[in-house]
């Protein structure tokens, strides 16, 4: 499925920006036409006595907002023996050296499952693209197909790091967080390093984004609401998680972000906007991620016992990776005044045990299942309440589980007979 054609580029400016006219200073009347000051001479007058006035509370109002000079930034200021030093002070530019052209997009996180559909989709539409990845869970592979592409650029950093001056000279106007590793596997593998990529690279960013005067939109999850005792998950429900457990580093790192993303549209009335995603799936998933769609594909297309954790009835709502990209860029494109948290994802719910008998028959495969110990704050149920999507963007998944997994199957198969099929076998033993 194609994602939604047809966003302007227009779509992507801060609501509201609109084209200033010529300033005119008082000593600019005598540049005016003869004529002109002959026949209107107080009209003349008035008029460069007003621009006047308007440029000094133009003034005073970047001042009043920090343009201009030193600012302080959220990660130059920890105390002594804590978490080490991740940014330097960064100048703000004034409002008039901030570029207005718009269409030229970064997304964080772009090399990974989920980032490079983006950067597809974006480019499809015809905008300039600029990637930043560091390749500890994205690969390189999954843009490929792009890197010829005369409106892509690829940069290779850490989104928790100080932003480098390739970063800063490619002049964004938008910028699509996503940087994260989002499987269990990959997030607990490093959990420190999770978190931080979670909370300092929100920060980075969002300063970044203000000193730009860019929208920023967080790929956030439905992990923040842990194990719902809510069913569905409406976006005012404020979830249920344990905050020192092993998937902690994941779910209260994007919790910690969506603050920082509110309180800089408080504080700095920053456009900005919050997607909290539900599990998502599609070709250029991981073979060995960790994730159950690609664990259960793999395994059945390895002909290897099926792995469950827990007794399977916990369910799930699988939403496929093109339908997410259009809601993605819909939020985007929305008024300032739209910020989310919004929950995208299927509501079509289905329990585990159901989706791995579905991937044996779709696949053809004689994998049996095998029931493990479940997994540690593993949710029992998830399911989005999509009413605010439907209503404000006017989006729904269209592409049917069973439909999805057949294109997400011939995608692995594919990788598998590439010769990506011994590692995975390795991994998932």
């Amino acid at each position: 499925m194609h994602v939604a054609d047809g966003i302007e580029r227009d779509a992507l400016r801060r609501p509201g920006r609109k084209r200033r006219g010529r300033v005119v200073a008082p000593e600019d009347v005598a540049k005016q036409p003869s004529e002109q000051r002959q026949r209107y001479p107080r009209l003349c007058q008035t008029r460069a006595t007003a621009n006047l006035n308007l440029r000094a509370k133009k003034a005073l109002a970047l001042r009043a907002a920090g343009c201009g000079r030193r600012v302080w930034s959220p990660l130059t200021h920890h105390s002594q023996g804590s978490l080490p030093r991740l940014a330097q002070e960064q100048q703000i530019p004034s409002a008039r050296s901030v570029a207005k052209r718009p269409g030229r997009i970064l997304v964080t996180g772009g090399a990974g499952f989920l980032g490079s559909h983006v950067c597809e989709a974006l480019l499809r539409n015809g905008e300039e693209v600029v990637c930043l990845d560091d390749f500890s869970t994205g690969t390189r592979a999954n843009l490929a197909h792009l890197e010829g592409h005369r409106g892509f650029r690829l940069l290779q950093g850490d989104v928790a790091a100080p932003v480098t001056a390739e970063v800063e000279a490619a002049q964004v106007d938008a910028i699509y967080n996503l940087a994260c590793p989002a499987s269990p596997a990959q997030y607990q593998a490093d959990p420190i390093r999770t978190l931080k990529t979670c909370v300092f690279g929100a920060a980075t960013m969002l300063e970044f984004a203000r000193s730009r005067g860019a929208a920023i939109l967080q790929a956030s999850t439905s992990e923040v609401y842990g194990d719902p005792q809510v069913h569905p998950q409406p976006e005012h429900y404020v979830g249920h998680v344990n905050p020192i457990g092993p998937r902690a580093c994941y779910d209260e790192g994007k919790r910690c972000a969506e603050t920082l993303f509110f309180d800089y549209r408080r504080q700095h009335g920053l456009s900005v906007k919050v997607a909290r995603i539900f599990n998502c799936y599609g070709p250029r998933l991981r073979p060995g991620d960790g994730r159950v769609v690609s664990t259960f594909i793999v395994q059945a297309l390895l002909g290897q016992p099926i792995t469950i954790h827990g007794d399977g009835r916990q369910t799930r709502s699988f939403c496929y990776v093109s339908d997410l990209v259009t809601g993605l860029l819909a939020l985007m494109r929305t008024p300032d005044a739209v910020t989310g948290p919004m929950n995208l994802g299927n509501p079509a719910e289905i329990p585990v045990a159901e989706l791995a008998e579905m991937v044996v028959r779709l696949t053809g495969s004689r994998s049996r299942p095998v029931f493990l110990k479940a997994a540690v704050d593993d949710p029992r149920q998830r399911r989005p309440d999509i009413t605010q999507a439907r209503q404000v963007l006017g989006w729904a998944p269209s592409v049917p589980l069973e439909e999805g997994l057949l294109r997400t199957i011939a995608y692995f198969d594919r990788v598998l007979a590439g010769g990506e099929g011994a590692a995975a076998g390795r991994a998932m033993a």
